[in-house]
C-alpha cells in the first residue's frame, strides 16, 4: 500500500497545486533503477523538519546528520528514513544516491545548490537549507545561521558531527512523504532500526525493497515535513525546479 495515510485530506488541500506537483511525478523506475544492486541503508528520521533530509528544489540531499552513512554510501545505493517507533516506523522518504559531493566545499561552490543555502528572509523551505558550511581560506568552515546553528552563533558540537560525515549525498530519484509518512510493508519489517542505522540486508530483502519503491513510484515531495505548522504549503513552490535550479 503506497498511498499516504490521510490521502483524502492531502488531495483536497493540494488540488489547486496539481500543475506544480506534476513536475515531479514520474510514473515508474527505469529498468536500470529496478536492478537489484548496491546497498540499502535504513535509519530513523528523529526530527522531520525539511533540513535533514532536505527534499526541496528538485533534489533530496543528505548533508547533515547521519555521518556514518554519508562517509560510506556510494552512488547507486538506497536510503530509507523511517519515523520513530512511537509513530509506527512508517516511511518518511526513500532516495537513490545519484551523486556524491566529496566535501562540503564542493557542495558550497556548486551553483546548482545555491538555493539550498538557508535564507531567513524567505519561505520556511528556504530556512531549511542544508548547504550551511561555507569554506574558509584556512581550510575550515563557517557555519551559517541554520537549523544546526545556535541562533546567529555557530554550534561547535553540531559542526563537528556534521563535518565528520565529510560528504553530501544527492538524489533526483526519491519520494518524500514527510507528514504523510506511509506504512512500511510487512515484507520490509527488517528495515526497522533503533539508533544508528542498518545496511546489511539479504538479496531477497533488497528485491522486496526495490519492488516497494517501484510500486510507490518516484514522485518527489508529496507533503510538508512533520515538523512544520499545519497548513503551511510553501513546500509546493519548490517543486517546479529540476535539481538545484
Amino acid at each position: 500500500m503506497c498511498s499516504p495515510h490521510g490521502e483524502g485530506r492531502l488531495s483536497k488541500g493540494l488540488s489547486a497545486m496539481m500543475p506544480l506537483l506534476k513536475v515531479q511525478m514520474k510514473p515508474s523506475l527505469s529498468k536500470e533503477s529496478k536492478r537489484v544492486g548496491g546497498r540499502l541503508y535504513s535509519y530513523v528520521v528523529t526530527h522531520d523538519t525539511g533540513f535533514s533530509p532536505n527534499p526541496f528544489f528538485g533534489c533530496c540531499t543528505l548533508a547533515c546528520c547521519k555521518p556514518a552513512i554519508r562517509r560510506s554510501a556510494q552512488v547507486g545505493d538506497w536510503i530509507v528514513g523511517l519515523t520513530p517507533k512511537a509513530r509506527g516506523n512508517r516511511v518518511v522518504y526513500f532516495m537513490r544516491i545519484d551523486e556524491v559531493k566529496d566535501s562540503f566545499a564542493d557542495y558550497w561552490i556548486d551553483r546548482r545548490f545555491a538555493r539550498k543555502r538557508p535564507r531567513y528572509d524567505r519561505t520556511i523551505a528556504m530556512k531549511c537549507g542544508d548547504n550551511i558550511y561555507e569554506p574558509k581560506s584556512d581550510g575550515t568552515y563557517r557555519q551559517l545561521r541554520s537549523t544546526h546553528s545556535d541562533g546567529e552563533r555557530e554550534d561547535p558540537a553540531k559542526m563537528e558531527h556534521d563535518l565528520g560525515g565529510e560528504r553530501v549525498l544527492i538524489s533526483e530519484t526519491f519520494t518524500y512523504f514527510g507528514s504523510e509518512a506511509i506504512e512500511l510493508p510487512t515484507a520490509l519489517k527488517s528495515l526497522v532500526v533503533g539508533r544508528a542505522h542498518k545496511c546489511h540486508f539479504t538479496p531477497t530483502e533488497m528485491s522486496s525493497f526495490i519492488d516497494f519503491v517501484s510500486a510507490c513510484g518516484v514522485k518527489g515531495v508529496q507533503a510538508a515535513p512533520r515538523g512544520w505548522s499545519g497548513g503551511d504549503n510553501t513546500w509546493a513552490k519548490t517543486l517546479a525546479n529540476s535539481c538545484g535550479h
